[in-house]
């Protein structure tokens, strides 16, 4: 699969040795699943948010979602999708092989890039607890908390806001 480099999505593919960042592609949404779905993040209590959660061909053409992916093999390294109104991080994943390797800071260049071609200041994000600290070290500023909201969420949920403009 190519780099997608112009269109209405945003034209700018980021790359970091060997791995780029493209647009997400509907056949691609099996493998975004598979990612979300074995998430080490998502083990013991938090197990439940991911259970059965799937990322469609249909979330993909609906929304902004980009994926971090080999050079040389095309495996989904991570990904990320933006909503725009109201400007929203709704997902963030980084394969869990891919872990500390810089995919998430390169995702989240990407992500700030794209906010700020489609004119937004600021981009929301309701944080998986864990992945705060992640969040705070790319410049996101707690605004507040998401309250439980059982059984869907069964705990409380920092809320950030990442600057862009």
């Amino acid at each position: 699969m190519g780099t997608h480099r112009s269109g209405r999505w945003g034209g700018r593919a980021r790359r970091s040795p060997g791995v780029t960042v493209r647009r997400a592609a509907a056949g691609d949404a099996g493998r975004l699943t598979r990612v979300v779905r074995t998430s080490r993040a998502y083990e013991g209590p938090y197990a439940s948010m991911v259970e059965g959660y799937r990322v469609g061909p249909d979330y993909i053409e609906a929304h902004r979602v980009f994926v971090a992916a080999d050079d040389t093999t095309d495996r989904v390294l991570g990904f990320y999708a933006l909503v725009l109104d109201p400007p929203e991080l709704d997902l963030m994943f980084v394969a869990d092989e891919a872990q500390g390797r810089g995919i998430g800071r390169l995702l989240a260049a990407h992500l700030r890039e794209e906010a700020r071609a489609a004119g937004l200041a600021g981009v929301r994000i309701v944080s998986h607890p864990p992945a705060e600290g992640f969040y705070r070290s790319i410049g996101a500023e707690p605004v507040g908390t998401v309250r439980a909201d059982p059984p869907a969420v069964r705990w409380d949920r920092p809320e950030l806001l990442l600057r862009v403009g």
